[in-house]
């Protein structure tokens, strides 16, 4: 088959092809559609051009290593999205000894927020980015994954590794404290 030709296969097509032996050569086509977004995922978290190259190579090493378990529940770049969130977060968590809800505690807001609040529809884009590099890393990923990633719920908590319930309760704790530390930096100044 043509270069070209084996570059319009279809993900899943792909994968299928790799999984039953043929052309593993092929997973370079992946490599090529995905790298820069899995890096830019991993330059998102931690901000670290060298550390977000390092991270997404070792990224696509566990993919290809993943690939016969990929089971095609969501589509591929659902499940290289998660591997790369977790990934990430694995590394924070390993390197800087992150714990969230340890992290919570320790940066209690005083109140849950109305989420409801009109005022939010006037956010500035460089303000919020601030914001989000005051907010823990599992709370910016949750954000990412939901609001920028259209992630559903249970693709959400798959790739956090931990529950629907407990996903819903930190994404409202999460726009809770985004709101929280937005109001108190950057309204009435």
């Amino acid at each position: 088959m043509k270069s070209s030709a084996l570059k319009s296969l279809s993900d899943e097509e792909i994968i299928e092809r790799i999984n039953n032996g043929n052309s593993s050569h092929l997973f370079e086509i992946l490599y090529q559609r995905y790298y820069p977004k899995v890096y830019d995922k991993c330059f998102s978290i931690v901000k670290n051009k060298q550390l977000s190259q390092e991270l997404a190579e070792d990224i696509f090493s566990k993919t290809y290593e993943k690939l016969p378990s990929f089971k095609k529940l969501s589509s591929f770049s659902s499940w290289l999205y998660s591997l790369s969130y977790n990934h990430c977060i694995d590394y924070l968590r390993l390197k800087k000894k992150l714990h969230y809800p340890e992290w919570n505690r320790e940066h209690e807001i005083p109140e849950i927020i109305d989420e409801s609040d009109e005022d939010m529809n006037n956010i500035d884009y460089d303000n919020m980015m601030v914001i989000f590099e005051m907010i823990h890393p599992e709370e910016k990923a949750l954000l990412l994954m939901k609001y920028q990633d259209n992630l559903t719920m249970k693709e959400i908590s798959d790739s956090l590794r931990i529950s629907e319930d407990a996903t819903k309760m930190r994404l409202k704790r999460a726009r809770a404290r985004v709101i929280y530390l937005y109001k108190e930096k950057f309204w009435d100044k």
